[in-house]
């Protein structure tokens, strides 16, 4: 089955969908490649790309993601680890969170998974990087993009009230190469305002931030 496949809405909205189970279930189960810029990550949404991501354990899934440059500190502390190449412990152990954690560490080591940080570098921008936009690729060169929602936790108890604008490449061919130049040219470093890095780069130089405030209002 391909994303084609799949009966979706041009919209998903908080007050009438479901949009973990109807929109981002079904085409993270059904696409190769997922290329998503966020504002604030997470390792609780990593874990949960990697445990819905069903092609990750068939080794065929390629997870890109731009994020901005502040985190929990709990959170830097474990990215820092798992991307970095010169740390090679093993984070097994007993607890449900160090087995996704574990799992999280394997997919990046197979290339799975590439992590950026995009940091504002122009007086016209003067908080944080804060773009929302996702885009699901099949084996068949299928397109599925969406602006809207920053959160994937999956949690169904824990739900903001939000909603996703939906473009495919059969229905809306222009819109969908714009949306996927966008990020290709933020992945390349090519785009005004931002600076855009690889995790280990900004984290080596100390580019990567904590801030209370700005977790507890997020």
């Amino acid at each position: 089955m391909g994303l084609r496949e799949i009966n979706l809405k041009e919209e998903y909205r908080s007050d009438r969908d479901n949009i973990i189970s109807e929109f981002f279930i079904p085409c993270l189960n059904n696409c190769i490649e997922y290329d998503r810029c966020v504002d604030f990550l997470s390792i609780q949404t990593l874990a949960t790309f990697s445990e819905a991501f069903d092609r990750f354990a068939e080794g065929k899934a390629k997870l890109r993601m731009i994020t901005g440059h502040r985190f929990r500190t709990a959170d830097l502390n474990l990215f820092t680890k798992i991307f970095s190449e010169k740390y090679t412990k093993s984070f097994e152990g007993k607890s449900i969170r160090d087995a996704k954690i574990q799992k999280i560490q394997d997919i990046v080591n197979k290339g799975q998974i590439e992590l950026k940080i995009a940091i504002p570098n122009s007086e016209r921008i003067t908080d944080t990087f804060s773009e929302r936009i996702g885009i699901f690729r099949d084996g068949d060169d299928q397109t599925v993009a969406f602006t809207g929602t920053s959160k994937e936790s999956f949690s169904s108890q824990s739900r903001d009230f939000e909603s996703v604008d939906v473009f495919t490449s059969w229905n809306d061919k222009s819109r969908i190469e714009r949306k996927v130049k966008d990020f290709e040219d933020l992945w390349e470093n090519k785009t005004k305002y931002v600076k855009v890095y690889d995790f280990m780069d900004a984290e080596e130089n100390n580019l990567l931030k904590y801030s209370s405030e700005w977790i507890l209002n997020n």
